[in-house]
């Protein structure tokens, strides 16, 4: 192997050793551990050091570094104190995710370092991300993300380089080529001689490094680093590298070949580096015993402290309470005459207030800068806000919702519109296992609203049509929101771009330009999680929400002698159930209206919950009503057909009369 100085000290020299030779001390420690059964698991990067302290020693502290499992030195060179990763690797308080996850599944703002979660991928959009705020800020920083070579087979990976590249976006994208997936070798994971090629198709410098080489790796990065400080652009780095652990170390070696783990063997970044070193006349023997003795009273006073520490305990309200980030709700009034306008110009003009009142507010969405979006809710936005506030995406929903999270991560927020709420099935995994799970898991919130244009009525079929709201009400987590009436959907949409939490605003299509209202033409705030009482009577309890509030209300217009209260839930996820449970208490009947489809819905939650707090109190079985069990048709006959609208009263009137 061959090392070059450059125009390092020796001091540096020492210092990548040193860095090294720790990470490799603590892993031979836990496999110890391992197999006393002191720590549950783990996964080894014995022979990848170098990638790991050459990378995070290029950047400088105050740089976002997004690592994965067998990345043990950026932490280490990150100088975490000890004792609290061993806390972490036993689940206890003195963690980083206070027992709720395990091993390297952690981040932390303190020394600006965000972990991996299993799916891999969606790690290099959130670096897309914090990379666009870097930008954004304009505070030439530098960030850095890891993968290994199976993770570029994911799409996450094409998208986020995508849209670092069309973004010009200042990130290094390290693939750590270890050689196999698991067990799977890189011949069945890619048909290309080197993964750096494919920075080509993005348009992408690309660099092959000897990632065993911590020389080349800390030298090549350094200058690499500096240019996209200076000149903002990804810049994608295959570092050659073998593990010679498995995936873990219940998957074993058994599948690599035993000449393959020699040839490896042989090239060990830290006994190859000890012997240059030592050559160089920098390492003697006995200066390398006082370092290793050094390390390993480190090791042993810190895994002695987090032995010492007691077991974590928690209780039930307090892992509850750490879903959602608290959130405050600031009420602002109106003190402006009204405007009779459509439920989409309220959108619009929601949004449009939100970007002035928060000048670091970004939007994002396909065709939402000169088209206005497909909807046109954008419309001139672009004017008024520039192109760095109102981006254009391409089209890859999964690394926007990803980057979406990476700027708030980076301290700004941002409204991603979904095209069609049909297509946030491809953004699905980070809304639900980045999203809804990071303030739980390391206590980092996501101020992240999506905008969901959702709904049947306009012949769109089944794939332009679905309100899925009951996708997200089921994830602990995420908000969801979901008005009627465009004086609510203004207010409930500046409340929640407010929000510390991640919300889901759904936007019924039908509604866009059928329904209009005085609404106040200033900014103001209504509250999450509070129904609207629409109609009092005595003799039945409606429960809706979105297009089907305007079913109900035709329905008792034409059949005025029906006293019912018609509540407007507005929000799903805060449920507002008092106003339930107020209500069906007082008529002793309820029917739940929705147009999604019955089964798995909200309403089946809704149902549950008043039969078990509110039995007693019933007249009559609860009575949920919803469209069929189909995907939505386009053509308008079998549309009518397929939802709720048209059995509403029947099945009222039927309740009614039990």
């Amino acid at each position: 192997m061959l090392y070059k100085k450059g125009n390092l000290t020796n001091e540096t020299l020492i210092s990548l050793y040193k860095k090294m030779l720790k990470p490799r001390m603590i892993e031979e420690k836990m496999l110890i551990l391992l197999r006393q059964g002191k720590i549950s698991k783990w996964f080894g990067g014995i022979g990848q050091e170098a990638i790991a302290i050459g990378v995070t020693s290029a950047l400088t502290k105050d740089e976002y570094i997004l690592p994965m499992h067998r990345n043990l030195g950026v932490f280490t060179t990150r100088e975490i104190p000890l004792y609290r990763l061993f806390s972490q690797w036993q689940g206890k308080a003195n963690g980083f995710t206070k027992g709720r996850d395990r091993s390297f599944h952690f981040g932390t703002q303190e020394f600006n370092i965000v972990g991996m979660i299993s799916h891999l991928g969606p790690q290099l959009g959130v670096a897309s991300g914090i990379a666009l705020a870097n930008k954004l800020k304009e505070n030439k920083h530098a960030c850095a993300v890891f993968t290994g070579e199976g993770g570029t087979s994911e799409g996450d990976f094409h998208e986020a380089l995508n849209v670092a590249s069309v973004w010009s976006l200042p990130v290094l994208f390290c693939i750590e080529n270890n050689g196999y997936g698991l067990s799977t070798p890189t011949s069945e994971q890619y048909n290309c001689e080197n993964l750096a090629d494919r920075g080509k198709g993005y348009g992408m410098e690309s660099h092959i490094i000897d990632g065993n080489n911590i020389l080349e790796v800390y030298s090549k990065v350094s200058e690499l680093a500096d240019s996209i400080r200076e000149n903002p652009r990804p810049i994608l780095l295959e570092f050659k590298t073998f593990r010679m652990r498995g995936h873990e170390e219940a998957s074993g070696t058994k599948y690599v070949p035993d000449e393959l783990m020699d040839a490896w063997a042989a090239k060990d970044p830290i006994d190859m580096y000890r012997n240059f070193l030592m050559f160089e006349g920098l390492l003697t023997t006995q200066i390398d015993e006082v370092f290793r003795n050094e390390i390993t009273n480190e090791i042993n006073e810190n895994l002695q402290l987090a032995f010492d520490e007691e077991k974590i305990i928690s209780t039930k309200t307090k892992e509850l309470s750490d879903v959602y980030k608290e959130s405050i709700y600031q009420e602002v009034t109106s003190t402006s005459e009204t405007e009779n306008i459509r439920f989409i110009d309220a959108i619009s003009e929601g949004l449009k207030q939100s970007m002035e009142k928060h000048d670091d507010l970004i939007i994002m969405g396909q065709d939402i800068a000169e088209y206005g979006g497909v909807f046109k809710i954008t419309d001139t936005f672009v004017d008024q806000f520039g192109k760095e506030r109102v981006r254009n995406t391409p089209i890859c929903e999964s690394a926007i919702v990803a980057a979406a999270y990476g700027l708030s991560i980076n301290g700004i927020k941002s409204v991603v519109e979904m095209q069609f709420a049909d297509f946030v099935s491809s953004g699905f995994n980070p809304i639900v296992n980045l999203l809804a799970k990071s303030q739980y898991r390391w206590n980092e919130n996501a101020a992240v609203v999506i905008r969901m244009p959702c709904g049947a009525g306009v012949g769109a079929g089944p794939f332009h049509s679905q309100t899925n709201e009951a996708w997200f009400t089921k994830t602990p987590g995420l908000k969801v929101v979901y008005p009627a009436f465009p004086y609510d959907a203004k207010g409930l949409l500046a409340t929640a771009i407010n929000d510390p939490n991640p919300v889901l605003f759904f936007e019924h299509k039908a509604l866009y330009r059928s329904i209009r209202q005085d609404v106040p033409t200033d900014y103001y705030t209504l509250p999450l999680g509070k129904a609207s009482l629409l109609k009092e009577g005595n003799d039945i309890t409606i429960i809706t929400y979105g297009a089907a509030v305007h079913w109900a209300l035709e329905t008792l217009d034409k059949n005025p002698e029906i006293s019912a209260d018609l509540i407007d839930l507005r929000s799903l996820q805060p449920l507002d159930t008092e106003a339930i449970y107020t209500s069906v208490k007082k008529t002793g009947k309820a029917i739940i209206l929705q147009e999604d489809s019955l089964f798995g819905s909200i309403s089946s939650d809704i149902s549950a919950m008043i039969m078990e707090n509110c039995f007693e109190y019933l007249d009559a079985p609860v009575k949920r009503l919803a469209s069929m069990e189909t995907p939505i048709p386009f053509e308008q006959g079998l549309e009518q057909q397929y939802l709720a609208k048209n059995e509403f009263e029947a099945a009222l009137l039927d309740l009614l009369e039990y």
